[in-house]
């Protein structure tokens, strides 16, 4: 089967791309790029004049839910969601029921999402048995299952010692640990950024330091191990500032961006809205600034959704006691192009950039690309769709969005994987 998008700009980051140019796909990867290219017989032809044509954006962080808790969320309807945000592969945290600790859980991901999945799916295994911080799970044989990563995220692992072996464990095999960067003492039972908003709001407040003390200390865990460790939803100035330090001096360090710790402020918090509270907090305009400023200047690697679904029922309950989570997998890309590229914050390369070839180095996933020979996962967009968040229109079964009503434009209009079109 051959697909031919005529006449769309190439933006390929990883090919020093930006250009208008056709790409023919033949059997499930990208054959050839170029002008006036002919369309075999049979081939499905997309007229792509006008519009933006990337490699299929990753994001490698992402809550589907299954097994256990699929009143919220499941491998398929998370998938969906994926595909109509743009995104050709997600990779799924471990804080299912049962957790996915071993391989039997692992197989049961990757299997159901072969058969469900709308993109590609990738297991993200735990750190510690259980989640529960006091032993490490089966990791050896989950990375030999499938697993690209491992995290306990949603929880800190506070033990030291612990995390030091975990990430001494991944050197045979490569895989990086992803850091949910929260020390739980000082994060106590704070709802929110801890400062002058929570002070007038009568809210408790957890302080930056909650990250910034456990980001440092990763830091040095991972310089004296040589491990790979990746700091999941970066937000505060100071953790910023530590990546950037560390990474200076050979630490092998990465760090992720949330679209909500891009584009929002503490002062969101405001109306008491449950869908603003999420971990870590919506932070100052000062740290919001500094997480931008990583992402332009590669201290923040790459943009990820850290998509959070939850059911209504567990949003409705007063601001300090209901769960903490958003959902982003049909809103990140719009808003990004919208609030970063079209507000002049941002180059649609570098935006692409972050989206997919990033991602796709950090986990040692295959895409990233439009090369020959790349699998033929592509994402288009059109840079003057409008736009309205309707969360009724979801395909994701939550509706737990911070962003519901706003209006943009630029959105991904087609998405593609392995050759064949998923969305619409």
């Amino acid at each position: 089967m051959s697909l031919l998008l005529k006449g769309g700009r190439v933006v390929d980051p990883a090919g020093g791309l930006d250009g208008v140019q056709d790409v023919l796909v033949t059997d499930g990867t990208i054959a050839r790029l170029g002008r006036g290219l002919k369309a075999p017989e049979g081939a499905q032809v997309v007229d792509a004049a006008g519009k933006v044509v990337c490699p299929g954006f990753i994001d490698i962080h992402v809550h589907l839910r299954e097994p256990g808790y699929e009143y919220k969320e499941t491998i398929a309807s998370g998938t969906r969601a994926a595909a109509a945000g743009g995104f050709t592969a997600v990779a799924c945290m471990a804080n299912t029921l049962p957790v996915n600790d071993n391989r039997a859980v692992t197989d049961f991901i990757l299997a159901k999402a072969r058969v469900e999945g709308a993109v590609r799916v990738y297991a993200i295994g735990a750190v510690t048995r259980g989640l529960k911080g006091q032993e490490l799970a089966e990791m050896a044989e989950q990375a030999e299952a499938g697993c690209v990563a491992f995290s306990d995220d949603g929880l800190c692992v506070m033990n030291a010692e612990i995390y030091r072996r975990a990430m001494e464990y991944t050197l045979p095999f490569g895989t990086p640990i992803i850091s949910h960067a929260e020390d739980e003492h000082l994060a106590h039972r704070g709802a929110m950024h801890e400062g002058l908003v929570s002070t007038e709001l009568g809210l408790a407040g957890q302080p930056s330091a909650a990250e910034d003390v456990m980001v440092a200390r990763d830091i040095l865990l991972a310089e004296l191990t040589g491990a790979h460790v990746h700091i999941a939803h970066i937000s505060t100035v100071g953790a910023v500032r530590l990546v950037r330090e560390a990474k200076a001096r050979g630490v092998r360090v990465t760090a992720e961006a949330t679209p909500h710790h891009l584009l929002l402020t503490d002062e969101a918090v405001r109306e008491y809205d449950p869908n603003m509270k999420m971990a870590p907090p919506l932070r100052t305009k000062r740290d919001v600034e500094a997480v931008l400023e990583g992402l332009l200047d590669g201290t923040v690697d790459c943009i990820a959704t850290d998509h959070a679904p939850h059911a209504l029922s567990e949003k409705e309950d007063e601001f300090g006691a209901c769960a903490n989570g958003v959902i982003g997998l049909e809103t990140a890309v719009p808003l990004l192009l919208d609030r970063l590229v079209r507000g002049g914050r941002m180059d649609l390369s570098t935006l692409v950039q972050r989206l997919s070839p990033a991602p796709a180095r950090l986990l040692n996933l295959p895409g990233g690309s439009l090369a020959a020979g790349a699998p033929a996962d592509i994402t288009v967009l059109d840079l003057e769709r409008p736009w309205t968040v309707e969360p009724a229109k979801f395909r994701s079964r939550a509706r737990n969005t911070p962003f519901a009503g706003s209006t943009g434009t630029g959105a991904p209009v087609m998405t593609i994987v392995g050759g064949k079109v998923v969305s619409p």
